[in-house]
């Protein structure tokens, strides 16, 4: 009966923001897709409490590539890229931002962790040209199912399924599955069942 009713507060809430899903659209023929979730985010991450949850899950199963839609995505978690799937059970805790990714089955955002594209995101090798015009390269990094990353952390990197991150570690190489690691850079510090 409890999932009934949840499945009902998420189709409401879909519902709701259709006006908004059907925006996002018809602006997205004109403008791209990833300025575009990068300013709807922004708006929609003011959204507060658990209906602000359910809103922006709402929003987010449509506009993004994949989003379950009992995913809990907390107050003031931002979106850069749209190609971006966010599986069943997730947790995105407050102050995330969130680039290109797949975050997988029951995974744990803590507060404030930031999933960068990819550690190719900028070019900085030619003195003579500015930074913002060098370009780069834009990746998917993956956290594995059932993965927990603390508060404040710096992704860069893929995290193998089980893995742990500590808080304010900064992932800047693959990650094994359920190793836990910690620091800048994270290194291995022992594996989950040891």
């Amino acid at each position: 009966m409890k999932a009934r009713i949840k499945s009902l507060f998420f189709a409401i809430a879909a519902l709701l923001m259709l006006p908004v899903t059907v925006c996002y659209f018809v602006l997205s023929m004109l403008v791209s897709k990833d300025d575009l979730i990068a300013s709807f985010s922004q708006w929609l991450s003011l959204l507060p409490g658990k209906w602000g949850s359910y809103l922006r899950t709402g929003f987010y199963r449509f506009a993004l590539t994949s989003c379950s839609p009992d995913a809990i995505i907390s107050f003031t978690t931002l979106f850069s890229q749209c190609d971006t799937i966010i599986e069943s059970g997730c947790y995105v805790g407050p102050q995330c931002n969130i680039g290109k990714c797949r975050i997988g089955r029951n995974s744990l955002l803590g507060s404030g962790v930031h999933i960068m594209s990819g550690k190719g995101q900028h070019n900085f090798s030619l003195s003579d040209v500015p930074i913002k015009d060098q370009g780069g390269v834009f990746m998917q990094i993956s956290i594995g199912e059932n993965c927990w990353v603390g508060n404040g952390a710096l992704i860069m990197a893929n995290l193998g399924e089980g893995s742990i991150v500590a808080a304010g570690s900064v992932v800047i190489n693959d990650v094994p599955a359920n190793a836990i690691v910690a620091g800048n850079p994270a290194k291995i510090i022992k594996y989950r069942g040891d």
